[in-house]
């Protein structure tokens, strides 16, 4: 990291320390709230890309919140809660581009407080709770600055009603195999075939690489995700398709599996078009994707043979009651 941006209140946090030392040659900037620059329009999201900032700051108000409508792996109570906004990969579907002003990374850095509203909901609720991470980040990916998983799979290995789903595209596996498996983590992988990634999932590690981390993370015991969300359409669909999931079980045992789930690619209208602005030139987006009320997608019809083939790949190795739908955006 070439500059580092500090909230003023949280200068003297051990973990802002930590980062401190970690870069110590990188500028450092004071604020007296990350929003300041993080929320400023005078920002290019596909300039800023190229070299990222880090803003070290703490989360306020409610830190773990209820999921949209219809994402989720079979729990009733299902939230998600972000200790980092932006990812390290560029992918060129990904909504964060259109959500977000600035391609800066910001790490919440008051872990202790996402715990204790994680703990508060998983008392609350009589079954187990399901907790997502990665819906704004990669779960992973940033390990090495984070200490993410080094901080939080203790803490999810004590409280066994609440259940941790680690979303990402990130071969750096190292903290999860130094720390014992436990039923209550879901490693989830998301996956688009190898022709696809390459053409539009940048920065992302090859796909051999990250099949062979997701089959020892399930040889040292880990629940196995696998995310085929989005759904990208190219005119050989079935056989790219069929491919990816003859290579993942090639290397995977099926009973190491927790869940799949299966998502169209979806856009709010305004968010399309501001992705559609940054990368005029992105062929992806030059699909003629249909306007179904406020969203962009593809055709109805297109999109149900799309989920309908992959779900029958998946059952020749899965039984149907572990592959979902997530219809969300």
């Amino acid at each position: 990291m070439d500059t580092l941006y500090i909230e003023q209140a949280i200068m003297e946090h051990p973990r802002v320390q930590r980062i401190l030392k970690q870069f110590p040659a990188a500028e450092r900037i004071i604020c007296q709230h990350y929003g300041e620059v993080f929320n400023s329009n005078a920002q290019n999201f596909r300039v800023q890309k190229k070299n990222p900032a880090l803003i070290l700051a703490q989360k306020t108000g409610n830190k773990v919140l209820k999921t949209p409508e219809g994402f989720g792996i079979g729990g009733q109570q299902n939230y998600y809660f972000s200790h980092l906004l932006n990812c390290i990969y560029d992918c060129r579907y990904c909504f964060l581009q259109g959500m977000y002003n600035s391609a800066n990374y910001v790490l919440f850095v008051n872990y202790e407080d996402f715990m204790a509203e994680i703990a508060e909901q998983a008392r609350a609720s009589a079954q187990p709770a399901y907790f997502f991470s990665g819906y704004d980040c990669d779960s992973l990916a940033l390990e090495p600055v984070t200490h993410f998983l080094q901080e939080f799979l203790p803490f999810f290995d004590q409280h066994p009603n609440a259940l941790l789903e680690l979303r990402t595209k990130s071969a750096n596996i190292r903290a999860l195999l130094n720390y014992k498996a436990f039923d209550n983590c879901v490693v989830a992988f998301s996956f688009t075939p190898a022709v696809i990634s390459q053409a539009v999932e940048h920065k992302v590690p090859a796909l051999e690489k990250r099949i062979k981390a997701l089959a020892k993370l399930a040889d040292q015991g880990w629940k196995i995700g696998l995310r085929f969300d989005p759904l990208i359409y190219a005119h050989n669909f079935e056989e790219i398709y069929q491919e990816l999931i003859k290579q993942i079980f090639s290397e995977l045992e099926s009973t190491a599996v927790h869940s799949v789930s299966i998502g169209p690619l979806r856009f709010p209208e305004k968010m399309f078009q501001k992705i559609v602005n940054l990368y005029p030139e992105e062929k992806l987006l030059a699909h003629p994707f249909e306007k179904r009320g406020n969203n962009r997608s593809y055709a109805a019809t297109l999109e149900a043979e799309m989920k309908q083939c992959v779900t029958h790949c998946l059952k020749q190795y899965l039984d149907q009651a572990v592959i979902f739908e997530c219809n969300n955006l």
